[in-house]
């Protein structure tokens, strides 16, 4: 982060005095956090991604992921991410590896945000992809994750406009692998019905059923794979 604050403040034409006036730290202080003497808190980080227009990749990560989050501010933070299905909302800007790794915390997740999630994997190449892998194993939901970016992978092989993101995703895809669970699992639907689950289990996709998920999401499902 510590060289992030160097280059957005250099990006937006900003001295060193400028800038800690304006984030209201003093100039010394704001020389040891870009020089990595100091540890950027999420305030300060928060405050200089708004000041310099750094990307939401430069965002801090949460302390904990809750696992019960409010889907409103889901769905607000995936607006802030600039998901066009929840451009009428009021954004909440937050690091889209967060956002990915709190929507697969959630027992029950709406359809709608499920389906926007493959959307940041594309959208956001480059972000902390190792964060995001790592807190995945932590909660065992690689399963959930291995499901969604090889949905998004696909995507971006057909989508000129996603094209960057096809070779992190498929690095991705790979490190997923070597971890993917043997017990089944659904994608964030825990009150599925016993019905669906029986249905599911016959007609679900070869993706989801190598991923051990009980979902029917394709990529042809999703608006933005068109």
């Amino acid at each position: 982060m510590s060289d992030r604050l160097r280059a957005g403040r250099l990006a937006a034409g900003l001295t060193q005095v400028q800038a800690a006036q304006r984030l209201r730290v003093s100039q010394p202080y704001l020389s040891q956090l870009e020089k990595g003497e100091r540890p950027v808190t999420a305030e300060l980080a928060r405050a200089a991604a708004a000041l310099y227009r750094l990307p939401a990749t430069a965002l801090p990560m949460p302390e904990s992921t809750p696992e019960d989050a409010d889907p409103q501010r889901l769905a607000r933070q995936l607006a802030g991410l600039g998901y066009p299905g929840f451009a009428h909302l009021r954004s909440l800007k937050a690091n889209p590896a967060a956002v990915v790794v709190g929507s697969l915390l959630q027992k029950d997740l709406e359809v709608r945000l499920a389906e926007a999630l493959p959307w940041v994997l594309l959208t956001y190449p480059d972000m902390d992809w190792s964060w995001l892998v790592r807190h995945a194993k932590l909660h065992d939901v690689q399963n959930r994750l291995g499901f969604l970016v090889a949905l998004a992978k696909s995507v971006a092989a057909a989508q000129p406009q996603f094209r960057d993101a096809l070779g992190p995703l498929s690095s991705v895809e790979e490190q997923l692998e070597r971890a993917r669970l043997a017990r089944e699992d659904t994608l964030c639907r825990d009150s599925m019905p016993a019905a669906e689950r029986r249905w599911l289990e016959e007609r679900r996709s070869p993706l989801a059923r190598h991923w051990n998920l009980l979902s029917g999401l394709t990529a042809e499902q999703l608006s933005y794979a068109a």
